[in-house]
């Protein structure tokens, strides 16, 4: 990495990372599982998971969640985003590449970690009728959502800007079904077209809305305090976002489409900054290379 790059990918790193100066540990603990996990070398969620367009999907993936007013109230009343906002985006990514990368005891006991710290989330919210209804993170009800919303972003966005997915779309729902399971998702999708009714079954429903709150945290999402080297990139990363969700959410959401909208290049343009984090980041995530030699440690065992 040339002297005018590294800084670039140090900051990069450290956002999403958590921090630059090496790599976290929960890494390097992927080499040492004793089984393959749950999904296959090259599988589905390894290509989905693995590429760069994972960029585009978390901040999608965000937005989304926020419609749901249970989750919402979640985030605002127990979540420490404003405080430690990569804080948490660093504890959402191991999470991902711990069940996506790791062996099976590992995705466990990550899930359960997870799950156990969701046993305090609990409280009230105003539902999209207006009722006021109890929450807690780990009901079915609202795992259920927050699973279909995380799956539907992931697609969207390697749909865009990913390599072709081994076995398709359908594929990758079917196999990330587990990860949902794992999250105690009752009856989690197992198609492209299951996930997305699940989502319309939410929306025709009047189970998500907008308003003021959910503008609140559009506008975090929006400029979250990122360095300033990275700030030209992910104004484009978001606006990639939002281009992919549905009408009906984006109008949900607060935003209007303007003139600059139509004309800005926003597929070409994220596929720029894309290529770039891919020659920042390398061809590879520090996970999927831990399982890799953990994989070939068992195959020469």
């Amino acid at each position: 990495m040339t002297g005018i790059l590294e800084p670039v990918r140090s900051r990069l790193i450290e956002t999403l990372a958590g921090r630059s100066d090496e790599v976290p540990r929960w890494v390097l603990a992927l080499e040492d599982g004793d089984d393959a996990g749950f999904f296959s070398a090259g599988s589905a969620p390894w290509v989905v998971h693995g590429g760069m367009p994972t960029l585009v999907a978390g901040v999608r993936a965000l937005l989304l969640q926020a419609l749901h007013p249970g989750a919402l109230a979640g985030v605002r009343d127990f979540s420490r985003f404003r405080e430690d906002p990569l804080g948490r985006l660093a504890g959402t990514i191991q999470w991902i590449h711990t069940v996506t990368f790791g062996s099976t005891g590992q995705a466990l006991a990550s899930s359960q970690m997870v799950r156990a710290m969701h046993k305090r989330v609990t409280g009230t919210f105003v539902d999209g009728h207006g009722v006021t209804r109890p929450y807690a993170a780990n009901d079915p009800e609202l795992a259920a959502w927050v699973h279909v919303a995380f799956a539907d972003a992931f697609l969207s966005a390697h749909e865009h800007w990913g390599s072709p997915i081994p076995g398709g779309a359908d594929e990758y729902v079917a196999q990330w079904a587990t990860a949902g399971e794992l999250m105690g998702v009752e009856r989690p999708p197992r198609s492209a077209e299951e996930l997305r009714a699940q989502i319309d079954g939410y929306t025709d429903a009047g189970e998500l809305r907008g308003g003021p709150e959910v503008e609140e945290i559009v506008r975090f999402i929006r400029r979250p305090p990122l360095r300033r080297m990275l700030r030209p990139s992910y104004r484009v990363v978001f606006r990639a976002a939002v281009s992919t969700l549905e009408p009906r959410h984006r109008a949900m959401l607060g935003f209007r489409a303007t003139p600059f909208d139509r004309a800005f290049p926003v597929h070409t343009a994220t596929s720029a900054v894309l290529k770039g984090a891919g020659v920042l980041l390398g061809p590879q995530t520090q996970a999927e290379l831990a399982a890799r030699r953990r994989l070939a440690r068992l195959a020469a065992a």
